[in-house]
């Protein structure tokens, strides 16, 4: 029997390697050349399942691509080999086969084995190109268990493979067959007018999960999409391994020489309602790059890029929007600054015309960008050199001058068009807007729609009083709650408010007064619990401004003596149990008028009708009215009550935000006010008495309403 001499790990360090006094220089691990690539493909292709392999081959064909966009190429052929491999042809310039003078290898073996190595760069071979990191082909290479490169090119075929990234040849076909390290070599004598590049390639099954493979149907889509973007370029796809429905094998090719334009058409699936416009135009920014000097460093240098706008878009019948992007034919599936230039300059545009036309009422708010963009189906693309996209995979465009000149470009296109004189296309334009204008109108009755519901489950799940009038609106910023004193005043509020933002709380004569009462009994009152409840942002030290339901809160109670002790008690419940309303300046008392004086015979420009607010003001006005020679009617109508006045009065007066008078109420000097509100309203009655009778002599008794 032997003893376990097995110890925890941990035990097995020395006291050097637990304070990490050995972690010196020789523990770090540099990865050289493509073993970064095979050591984290995540961050050069996005994931190694179905979505990596594809974007592998994608890598290849834009490199085709290219080629075409500088107008070199016009044929491509993307073949599935039934023995796994893929391979892209086209008949473009062919890779360069010369000697690169700093590394000292060839171009085909620079631009497949070094990152950030290739044409697309200083932009003296692509003017635009899909390629702009210069790494696709190397991480297809490092990528692949192997990968044959032919190059057609000044009256040879050159020819060179990799296994993993190693450059050699194999004895046979596959990635199985006998290896040997190489460089690039010249296989046979062709024709100096033919040229070309064939790249197939076996991706590594080491690094790629076993279920990943390739997609028949986002090729063809892929292929479809490229040849609508460049036309006059056709794209062969074929497949060997019975990728298609039912392992069906085939042939399928793409050539469209109509553009976006056409492609704006195969992708709208309602019916137009206007032609395919299409819109393009280009401007220029300045970036600050760093370009490699005659002594071989990097020195930032600012240069004037040019950036190419092209847009083909069309307003159809249904709702949906399809909007497609592109950069330098590569698609940007979320967009970027390119996209969110369209969309600002349609909204923008759409805005400006509406308003000009008077398409928009006055009182309308703008349409948003989903009004203007429903229906629509656009292709957008720009063309520069070195975008600056986020990331590898490029589904974002980063360059921040995009959004200016795209926003420019289509402002001023869309704008023509929109304003445009010729019959036809003046019809088409008014539908557009019209469509538009009838989204934002849906959008805003279906948000009411929804508010009212939501407003009318609040009341009826609550104990909130019948004879609250609510407003339509739930825009805080906008509503007013008026507290009306008395059912008969009420009754002539109604008809003269706006009922989209104003809302309506009738109470019954004089609320209790809380500066002498506990918080039970104020609860227990019903005009104070009512009030507390249609704000609905609580009460006391639980308050929360945040959740009041109006913005403003103003109190409508008659000129009187009466009318001034119910603002007073209405004014100690704000104080006492919500006075974050009063603090936040959002508490306001309503100035109706006292009297009215009727003119004879007004002159042009003056009302028929004058007010006053008190009887000093009537006295001012009637000696002024005497020395201009004004004549008035002696039956000046003096407003006991609110009830007293018709509607279009009151609201002329009082509530119509153009023409009434609103005292906001303030808490300068809070704790001044708390010592008033205690000596008025509260539950010790000798300084009361004492503040009346020493005050007495003071009082203008013309002021009481007897």
């Amino acid at each position: 029997m032997t003893a376990d001499t097995s110890v925890p790990s941990t035990a097995l360090l020395t006291g050097a390697d637990r304070d990490g006094s050995n972690y010196t220089a020789r523990h770090l691990l540099v990865l050289e050349g493509l073993e970064a690539v095979r050591k984290r493909p995540g961050m050069y292709i996005g994931s190694t399942d179905s979505r990596g392999l594809m974007h592998c081959l994608w890598e290849i064909i834009d490199n085709s691509v290219d080629e075409a966009l500088g107008g070199y190429c016009d044929h491509i052929d993307v073949v599935l080999h039934d023995d796994g491999s893929v391979e892209v042809r086209d008949n473009g310039r062919g890779i360069p086969v010369d000697v690169e003078p700093k590394t000292g290898l060839s171009g085909v073996e620079v631009v497949m084995t070094k990152l950030h190595a290739g044409g697309k760069f200083g932009g003296g071979s692509y003017a635009a190109s899909g390629g702009l990191h210069g790494v696709g082909a190397s991480v297809v290479n490092a990528l692949s268990a192997r990968l044959d490169v032919e190059v057609d090119r000044g009256g040879n075929t050159h020819a060179i493979s990799f296994r993993r990234g190693v450059p050699g040849s194999f004895s046979d076909v596959g990635p199985d067959a006998t290896f040997e390290t190489g460089g690039l070599r010249k296989t046979k004598r062709i024709p100096r007018t033919r040229t070309g590049t064939r790249v197939r390639y076996w991706a590594d099954r080491q690094i790629f999960l076993k279920d990943a493979k390739l997609s028949l149907e986002n090729l063809h889509q892929r292929a479809r999409q490229t040849a609508f973007l460049v036309p006059g370029l056709t794209i062969v796809v074929r497949d060997e391994v019975g990728l298609g429905e039912g392992g069906s094998k085939g042939e399928e090719s793409f050539r469209f020489d109509g553009g976006i334009s056409e492609f704006c058409e195969y992708l709208a699936a309602d019916k137009p309602v206007c032609d395919v416009l299409r819109f393009s135009g280009q401007g220029s920014f300045k970036e600050t790059v760093p370009v490699l000097d005659e002594h071989g460093q990097m020195t930032p240098t600012e240069v004037t890029r040019e950036l190419g706008v092209d847009v083909a878009l069309r307003w159809g019948t249904g709702y949906d929007v399809t909007l497609k992007s592109f950069v330098n034919i590569i698609a940007t599936p979320k967009g970027g600054t390119h996209v969110a230039g369209f969309e600002q300059a349609v909204a923008k545009t759409m805005n400006e015309v509406l308003r000009a036309k008077k398409l928009l009422r006055v009182a309308e708010d703008d349409i948003v960008k989903d009004d203007a963009l429903e229906g629509l189906t656009a292709v957008v693309t720009v063309r520069l050199a070195e975008p600056q996209f986020e990331g590898q995979t490029k589904e974002i465009l980063g360059t921040s001058a995009a959004r200016r000149i795209v926003t420019n470009v289509v402002s001023k296109e869309l704008k023509d068009f929109l304003t445009t004189t010729k019959r036809d296309a003046a019809a088409q334009a008014r539908v557009v807007m019209e469509k538009a204008v009838a989204a934002a109108r849906t959008r805003i009755a279906a948000r009411q729609h929804k508010d009212a519901q939501r407003r009318k489950t609040a009341l009826e799940s609550s104990s909130l009083p019948a004879k609250l009038a609510d407003c339509r609106s739930d825009d805080v910023e906008r509503s007013e709650l008026f507290i009306v004193e008395g059912d008969s005043a009420l009754g002539t509020a109604k008809l003269a408010r706006n009922s989209e933002f104003q809302a309506l709380l009738p109470i019954r004569g004089k609320i209790l007064n809380v500066q002498k009462s506990s918080v039970t009994d104020m609860l227990k009152n019903a005009e104070c619990g009512a009030i507390i409840q249609v704000i609905g942002a609580g009460s006391g030290r639980t308050f929360d401004i945040d959740a009041a339901r109006y913005g403003k809160i103003i109190m409508m109670t008659d000129a009187d003596v009466d009318g001034s002790h119910i603002r007073t008690l209405l004014l100690t419940l704000f104080h006492r149990y919500m006075r974050p309303m009063v603090e936040a300046g959002r508490v306001f008392a309503a100035v109706p008028p006292l009297h009215r004086v009727e003119l004879v015979q007004p002159k042009k420009g003056q009302d028929k009708y004058v007010y006053t607010y008190s009887d000093r003001e009537l006295r001012e006005k009637l000696q002024e009215f005497q020395s201009k020679g004004v004549r008035y009617k002696d039956s000046i109508q003096r407003y006991k009550g609110l009830g007293e006045m018709d509607a279009d009065q009151l609201a002329e007066t009082t509530m119509d935000p153009r023409h009434r008078t609103l005292r906001r109420i303030n808490l300068s000097d809070l704790d001044s006010a708390e010592q008033v509100f205690d000596l008025l309203m509260g539950n010790d009655v000798a300084p009361r008495k004492e503040f009346i009778s020493s005050s007495a002599a003071t009082l203008d008794r013309s002021r009481i309403d007897a």
